[in-house]
């Protein structure tokens, strides 16, 4: 590893990298978070934890201690599933666990509560027009009015981090993580509210919960992520092309694809006459689909950190075997098992992890993002960078 600790040449923050000579990376001014956004993140956190809380009350009032309780335990399967699922999306360039866990409890809390709101707003009309309980009233409710209010619940979520966090949000893929969080935390109460109604039903554990947790568990566990992560790739496309109010633009043009899947999904019972058939023949190519599309969004990332690297190396950042290394899935694994032999592991995944958010943090710069802070960021990352180096002297090259 080279050692750029002594005469470190830095890059420009223009399209063509030059060398600057410098004893040191200096950083002018110190980056902090601005007091608009820390204060926001408090206001929001303050006012989910309250949302789950309602939330909670209203579950616990339906459903009875003992079958919330039985439910808890059912739906944990696959919520930690799906948890698992993003957390392999997530890993080349992780995002904030604040953010994360922001948009788990907005998914779990706020979503449904505005689901439920206006749920109960379409039943009153209902009574009024004497159509509760009706065919035409459970159609409505299951094939337009659930689609667009839980979509667009579920979406904004994704617009108020894209707002907050547009430092960090980089791009689809980013845009999909998020997406997948508040779907899964969504999926998470709706399968409490599903799983405690058959177990009343049944008096405990009997056939319409089986059913239940076949059709939503073990068929269904991704159903949410892959409507609303429609939303998600648009507004992480905004996070590239457009500002603040230009993204509710893409979010309205996201909206369209998810909630036209779910409520696709929805309506199946009407119209499949054979739906495990369905299942297997439309859902399922489906899921691949957008299994092959995220693919492509870690490959794209993978790219991007390969040539924003390469351009640091050019300037004496990197080694060009570095890069290599840091710029593909076996080749971090490869260098981080090195590292961990010599009992570096910890501090070489920091290093693979401010050589990321470096490379990201350049793209920004690339496509003109400076204004949210992109050339405060790369001073602070290349500062991070040089203690990173500092730590790892000791290991040995690989061979």
């Amino acid at each position: 590893m080279t050692d750029p600790s002594g005469s470190v040449p830095s890059i420009a923050t223009n399209a063509n990298p030059v060398f600057e000579q410098s004893g040191q990376v200096s950083i002018t001014r110190p980056i902090r978070r601005s007091a608009g956004t820390v204060v926001l993140a408090s206001l929001g956190f303050v006012v989910l934890s309250i949302v789950i809380l309602l939330v909670a009350w209203y579950l616990l009032v339906v459903l009875g201690p003992m079958a919330l309780l039985v439910a808890l335990l059912l739906a944990t399967v696959p919520l930690v599933g799906v948890l698992l699922f993003i957390r392999w999306i997530d890993r080349w360039e992780p995002e904030p666990r604040g953010a994360l866990l922001f948009a788990l409890l907005w998914g779990a809390g706020a979503s449904v509560l505005i689901a439920l709101i206006f749920s109960g707003v379409t039943q009153h009309y209902e009574a009024l027009a004497g159509l509760a309980g009706s065919g035409v009233a459970t159609f409505f409710e299951t094939v337009v009015q659930a689609p667009i209010i839980e979509e667009f619940a579920k979406g904004l979520g994704i617009l108020l981090i894209l707002w907050v966090m547009r430092r960090t949000f980089d791009g689809p893929a980013d845009g999909v993580v998020y997406a997948a969080m508040i779907a899964v935390g969504f999926a998470f109460t709706e399968n409490l509210q599903y799983f405690g109604l058959a177990i009343n039903k049944d008096g405990g554990l009997g056939g319409d919960v089986a059913r239940t947790f076949l059709l939503r568990a073990i068929l269904s566990p991704f159903a949410h992520v892959m409507f609303t992560a429609c939303t998600g790739v648009l507004l992480g496309l905004a996070a590239r092309r457009a500002g603040r109010l230009g993204a509710i633009g893409y979010f309205v043009l996201g909206l369209v694809p998810a909630v036209l899947l779910h409520s696709f999904w929805n309506s199946a019972g009407y119209w499949a006459t054979d739906w495990f058939r369905y299942y297997f023949m439309v859902q399922v190519p489906l899921f691949l689909l957008a299994i092959a599309g995220i693919t492509r969004l870690r490959r794209h990332e993978q790219r991007l950190t390969h040539a924003r690297l390469s351009e640091y190396a050019a300037v004496g950042w990197f080694t060009g075997s570095e890069v290599n290394l840091l710029t593909t899935a076996a080749g971090r694994r490869q260098a981080t098992r090195w590292a961990a032999r010599h009992g570096l592991g910890r501090p070489y995944r920091r290093f693979v992890r401010d050589a990321t958010q470096l490379a990201f943090t350049r793209e920004r710069l690339m496509t003109g993002r400076d204004g949210i802070g992109a050339s405060l960021d790369e001073a602070v990352i290349l500062a991070s960078i040089v203690e990173d180096r500092r730590g790892l002297t000791a290991l040995p090259p690989m061979h």
